[in-house]
This record gives structure tokens, sequence and C-alpha cells, in this order.
């Protein structure tokens, strides 16, 4: 597979092709500012510059991240943690991913259809797809497989940074009772590989399958067919509903809807009828995680309401757990400790990093594309759409960043450049 580009376009697909190689560095999602360097140098160059409609909400959300820095040193009522170095790494970290991806869209944008063809972009997205999935089979087979990347001789010593650039084949887990693997390479972690895959399939079919010839297509029918493994296997519940609503979207907004509707149900036999099928409904029978997440979100929305319009700048740690009001594991209550506050969704992390106005920011910016482009019948319009629509959808279940995030940013960007 040979792709023209003109140099301007290098860094989009030094980063979506070249995703294997920076996961083995250590920079994994990072990458995204690593390269949005050069592509700020290609904005430079060509000014002026063209912003897409919806873009000054996306600013807006920047500057209130930087406002919201003088509330780091803060300690809220039911919150503990001394004002240090982590949470200013962290801090840092998510500006400059929100800062990194607004040139990544404006770059997107600027860059024509000769440069870069809108269908190229799109199989670009593909070839990720097909890393993840290449991940998620490592993940089932190999879960064990880590490595030291370079990265991490340079970076300090802390979880989010470990977690971030630590490259890892699956993060094993008891969802079900006894150890098992959930993928997560080439990605941050377990559900950052589920929800990823989910946003990549949507551009690999519409690549690879719509707008594929019969090598494509083969392709394209193999490879749905090897991720279906590791997508039951990751026991992500929120990856299986994205599929649903995908299929229920693309029913809905469709003509042909007698033929998706036989896939459809061919799709869930399959599923029941097989041993995968066992798995989900383990899965489904063990909701463990249900009650972690009430309690966070719970917690995060009284803290964030003693600080509503700019929030803490950063998580913090919450006293006891949904189990216990103390806080940390003990030899009778292993589940107990301090969940970070934020941890369970986008949503939830603007809360409390940037109160509710950031929220309604991050809302606002997703909802008004959806709108904006919903009349966009082509392939690439749907996608889009839909992409946009599972933005919201996992910003109650999933945090964005790091890649996650990256990917919903460069969809926003397809979704512009379709639309001029």
């Amino acid at each position: 597979m040979t792709w023209r580009l003109a140099p301007a376009a290098w860094p989009i697909a030094a980063f979506l092709v070249g995703y294997p190689v920076w996961w083995a560095l250590g920079f994994g999602g990072l990458s995204i500012v690593v390269v949005a360097i050069p592509m700020a140098v290609v904005l430079w160059l060509r000014r002026p510059i063209r912003i897409p409609r919806g873009m000054g909400l996306w600013a807006l959300l920047i500057v209130g991240y930087l406002v919201s820095a003088v509330m780091l040193d803060a300690t809220p009522a039911g919150t503990y943690g001394e004002f240090g170095v982590g949470r200013l790494i962290g801090y840092a970290m998510r500006l400059a991913v929100y800062v990194a991806l607004f040139v990544v869209v404006l770059y997107l944008g600027n860059l024509t259809k000769d440069e870069l063809p809108q269908l190229t972009l799109v199989r670009m997205l593909g070839v990720l797809f097909l890393t993840a999935v290449a991940g998620g089979v490592l993940g089932i087979l190999a879960p064990g497989f880590e490595f030291t990347a370079p990265m991490e001789y340079l970076l300090p010593d802390h979880p989010f940074v470990t977690n971030l650039v630590h490259p890892t084949a699956a993060q094993i887990q008891y969802v079900l009772g006894h150890a098992a693997p959930r993928p997560e390479a080439p990605f941050e972690w377990a559900n950052a590989w589920g929800g990823n895959v989910s946003i990549l399939l949507v551009w690999f079919v519409v690549g690879w399958w719509i707008h594929g010839g019969p090598a494509r297509r083969t392709v394209a029918v193999i490879a749905v067919g090897i991720a279906a493994v590791p997508i039951v296997y990751s026991l992500n519940r929120g990856l299986w509903a994205a599929i649903a609503i995908g299929i229920a979207y693309m029913i809905i907004r469709n003509r042909n809807r007698a033929a998706l509707l036989i896939l459809a149900t061919a799709t869930g036999a399959a599923f029941v009828l097989s041993p995968l099928g066992q798995v989900v409904a383990a899965r489904v029978d063990r909701p463990h995680s249900n009650d972690i997440r009430a309690h966070t979100v719970v917690t995060t929305i009284k803290v964030a309401a003693t600080s509503p319009v700019i929030g803490y700048g950063n998580t913090r740690d919450a006293f006891g757990s949904h189990r216990t009001i103390t806080t940390g594991k003990t030899g009778w209550c292993r589940a107990c400790g301090h969940p970070p506050l934020g941890s369970d969704g986008q949503l939830w992390l603007l809360l409390i990093t940037q109160g509710f106005t950031g929220a309604a920011l991050y809302v606002g910016f997703f909802a008004g594309a959806i709108r904006r482009h919903w009349h966009d019948r082509s392939p690439i319009g749907q996608a889009g759409s839909l992409v946009m629509l599972l933005v919201l959808f996992y910003m109650f279940i999933y945090d964005g960043l790091v890649s996650a995030l990256t990917l919903y940013l460069i969809s926003f960007a397809v979704l512009w450049r379709n639309a001029t």
C-alpha cells in the first residue's frame, strides 16, 4: 500500500501509520504533541488560516483550563493530597494535549485535497484500526508482554506518566472472578483500547469496505473477523454498546435497512451461538465496576459544585470508597482505596478540572458538530456524525485523554474537510 503525499501531509501520516513506532518508543498517545510541532510550522507558512465553525468553543476550553491552574493547590472537602510535582505534571500534559489537538484540527482543515486526499486520511485511520486489532490479538495471546520504553528513562517515575508511556499488551483483571487479560496495546489502558477500536472501526468500514476495491474488501472481512475475538475478550461493555449504537444508527439513517437488519441479526446470532457469547453473558452478569463508578461520579459532582466555574485544574483523590469510609487497601478489603475523581469519564474529568463551564463547552463542541453536519449523507459524513455521537456516549464512561480525544478531534477535522 503506497500513498503519494505532499511533504506537508507527512506529520499526520507519521502519527496514524507510524503509531506502533511511537508506542514502542514510549510516546504512545503523547506523540500527538510531538507531531503537532511540524503541523504548527505548516500552518505558520500558509497564513491566513481557515478556522472551522465551533472551534471557538475548543479555544475557550483551553483558556478555561489555563484559568483553572489557580486552583491546583486547593484541597476541597472530601478529598486529600498535597500539591506537588505529580499534580503539575498531570495538568501540563493535559494542557499540552488540548493545545496540540487545536493545532491538529486547523492543520488538517488547511491542507488541500491534493496534498491530503480525504479518502487517504480515512484509510490512514483504517491502518490504525489494523494496528489496534494486532495489539488486541497480542493482548489475548501474550497478556504479560511488556517492556521498558526509551521515553521512560527521560520522564519522572509517576503513576500517571507510567500509564501513558509504558508499553504493555494487556491489563490483567478479575472481572469474571478469575484472572483475565483485557487488551490495551497500543493504547494507554484497556478502556482506551475498547473506545478507540469502535471509533477506528467506523472509519475502517468507510475507507476499506465502502470505498475499497476487491483487495481492500477482502482485508476488511478478515480484519473484522479477527477483531471480533479481542473485542469480546476485552470484556468492554462500553465497546459492545457502541457497536450496537453504530448498527442502530446505520439502520435508521440508510434506506437499505433490510440488508443492515439481516447483518445485525447474523452478527448477534454468531455471538450467541459461539463460545464468545458465553463470555459476553458472564461479563454482563458481573457488573463489578458499577458501584465504584457510582461512588466516584457522585463524589465528583459534589466536589465540582464547590468550584463550578473553573474547577480544580486536576483530579483529586477522594476519602474512602464505595465499600468503606477508610482510605487505602486493607487485609479485609482489597477493593478499598482512594479513586481519583474524574477517572470514570471525560465529562466527570472536565467537571473536576474545569467545572460545569468546561463540561458545557465540551458538550457544545461535539453536539454542535452533529447539528452542522447531520445533513451530510455521504459515507464519510454519516461516519463522522456517528463518531460525534459516540463521543457524547463515551464521555459518561471513558476518560478521553490521550489517544481517544485525539481520534475524536481528527474525526471532527474529517467532517469539516468533507463539508468544504
